[in-house]
């Protein structure tokens, strides 16, 4: 039979053993968190230098520019970032990257054209980096790993060196599906003319020409306005809707449901959708389409013909999915029976 004392003595070994274990996690944890904050990259200079002037004169022309004077010119600014965003959303994300569709060669002409009015990298290294992202997610090689702060995963990465980590995994990464496309081949040879012209000239000399507004307000309007604001909506994607929102399909990613996202990039913010059904060509829950209209766009070209083998889950999926792993937020949730 144990004594008082023996047990007193075995609890005081458990709590030391306990205090040992949390040490050894918070070392653990300092370390990691260490490792992140310690991490140094270079910095990618000229880039740097280019965003900075761009969100100066784009700030400064956004807060002085007289919308009311030429309202063309004033709706020229959404409708070239619908134009560049269905290149984005449709074009690059929910077709190169994620094969959620297949798409004709006339469809796949003008997706490209509308990519290049975004002014973004090339198709071949946006899909590779989003497709490193959907891989090892809040990793090192993760080319916006979330976890290395907000500014980071927002721009920060855009103009800084890759991590090591990435640079190796990248390497193991296949591709040849991106360049086997013949669009895409067109677009690598002639990247640079393709984003002068469809991201800078194009958009310029349409409101000179079609509508008589003046050189210096087309620029404003088109180089340094639009063009600011299609990059921050787009990069909210990578920062905010890592780290604010809803989580009804998987608790256990940071990638979050955002309505203010899914509104400013028109159909994009459900990320904790996307994150959990990435092939899925609506990027969201069909009955949260109303507004996305890179939904609406494939659907037509379904229709025309240009479009075909569209890729969603059943609903039976989606609700295994939201049952088993969701936050509970999901509305779906409050049908559920309680247990008694």
């Amino acid at each position: 039979m144990r004594s008082s004392n023996d047990i007193k003595l075995d609890d005081m070994d458990l709590m030391k053993d306990e205090d040992i274990n949390n040490d050894i996690n918070d070392k653990k944890s300092k370390m990691i968190i260490s490792k992140m904050l310690n991490f140094k990259t270079d910095i990618i200079w000229y880039i740097a230098l280019q965003l900075f002037v761009l969100h100066v004169v784009g700030i400064y022309g956004l807060l002085t520019f007289d919308y009311m004077k030429n309202l063309m010119t004033t709706l020229w600014i959404p409708g070239m970032y619908l134009i560049s965003n269905l290149g984005l959303s449709a074009g690059v994300h929910r077709l190169w990257s994620h094969k959620c569709y297949k798409a004709k060669l006339p469809l796949r002409i003008l997706l490209l054209i509308c990519y290049n009015s975004s002014g973004q990298n090339t198709i071949y290294n946006w899909v590779k980096n989003h497709r490193m992202h959907h891989k090892y997610c809040d990793t090192d090689a993760d080319p916006h790993n979330n976890r290395r702060g907000f500014f980071y995963a927002h721009c920060g990465w855009v103009m800084m060196k890759e991590h090591p980590e990435f640079i190796k995994k990248v390497k193991q990464l296949d591709l040849s599906d991106i360049m086997s496309d013949p669009v895409v081949a067109f677009g690598e040879r002639y990247a640079l003319p393709l984003q002068l012209f469809f991201t800078i000239i194009l958009p310029t000399i349409i409101p000179v020409y079609l509508w008589n507004e003046t050189w210096s307000r087309a620029i404003i309007s088109q180089i340094f306005i639009r063009y600011m604001i299609s990059l921050n909506f787009l990069w909210t994607l990578n920062s905010m809707a890592h780290a604010w929102g809803t989580k009804p399909y998987d608790k256990y990613i940071t990638s979050v449901d955002n309505n203010f996202i899914y509104y400013i990039t028109t159909g994009e913010g459900y990320h904790n959708f996307h994150h959990a059904f990435p092939w899925d060509y609506r990027s969201s829950e069909a009955g949260n389409n109303k507004f996305n209209y890179t939904t609406h766009f494939i659907d037509i070209c379904a229709k025309l013909g240009l479009a075909y083998d569209l890729k969603y889950p059943s609903d039976e999926h989606i609700k295994n999915v939201i049952l088993k792993n969701g936050d509970g937020t999901h509305p779906i949730m409050s049908e559920v029976p309680r247990p008694q």
